[in-house]
């Protein structure tokens, strides 16, 4: 197994548990707010529609889940899955704001296991938590193994910029980041265990890479805000054809 991230899942469990609350607006004030501009032009490119089925991987507080929810209506289901039972009330108090609750299941789970049949979804998607997984190819090739052949497998994560310039500016932000959340929220460590996981992660092309390593065909990726956040789109071959 290829380890991405070596804090025992349930650390990362009481760290998320920890921030639940504080979350989206710390969400907020570290993406600048852009994180939504990113999720819009996200769902552009998935062109999500209405009957379909998608699982949406470290959902969190359930902003990407009710995204996708919008789009595939009542006669489709988002399934969202997270570690922390915290995020997920959380995300459960935005599906009863918002009457999703036809369209949404929200589920503890283990994403390097998904409980799911192979086949069983159209769309795949997790959005900053494949940093925090023990093994990246592990949750990636689970993604593929429950979407149809045909299906999409997507992610948005931090990510380093290319440009030397640009690379330097996010490296000094991120030092900066535990300090604002401190201010904020009180919660430095769990910030600063966020910030390594950012600074220790994947290059863009590295994980395309992974992506096409783990099987998905016609890989793509689309870097924001300078390289800082990338999203990465793979589809499942039908190997019948």
């Amino acid at each position: 197994m290829s380890i991405t991230n070596n804090t025992p899942e349930s650390k990362v469990e009481s760290i998320f548990n920890n921030i639940a609350g504080n979350y989206d607006s710390m969400n907020n004030l570290i993406s600048l707010g852009f994180h939504r501009r990113w999720r819009k032009k996200v769902m552009e490119q998935l062109n999500v529609l209405p009957g379909q089925n998608a699982v949406d991987l470290c959902c969190g507080t359930g902003d990407w889940t009710i995204d996708l929810a919008s789009k595939v209506g009542p006669s489709g289901n988002v399934t969202g899955l997270d570690l922390s039972e915290k995020m997920l009330q959380i995300a459960q108090d935005k599906v009863d704001r918002y009457k999703l609750n036809s369209e949404v299941t929200l589920k503890k789970c283990d994403v390097m296991n998904l409980p799911y049949a192979d086949n069983s979804f159209d769309v795949a998607t997790i959005g900053f938590g494949l940093r925090n997984v023990p093994d990246a190819s592990r949750v990636i090739s689970e993604m593929i193994r429950v979407v149809r052949p045909g299906g999409k497998v997507a992610c948005l994560e931090t990510s380093i910029p290319a440009n030397p310039i640009l690379k330097t500016g996010w490296q000094a932000y991120f030092k900066v980041v535990p300090v604002l959340t401190k201010l904020a929220s009180n919660k430095f460590q769990e910030y600063s265990y966020l910030r390594k996981t950012a600074t220790g992660f994947f290059t863009a092309p590295q994980l395309k890479k992974l992506f096409e390593a783990q099987g998905l065909a016609q890989v793509y990726f689309e870097r924001f805000m300078g390289g800082a956040v990338a999203f990465h789109l793979g589809i499942k071959p039908n190997h019948n054809t």
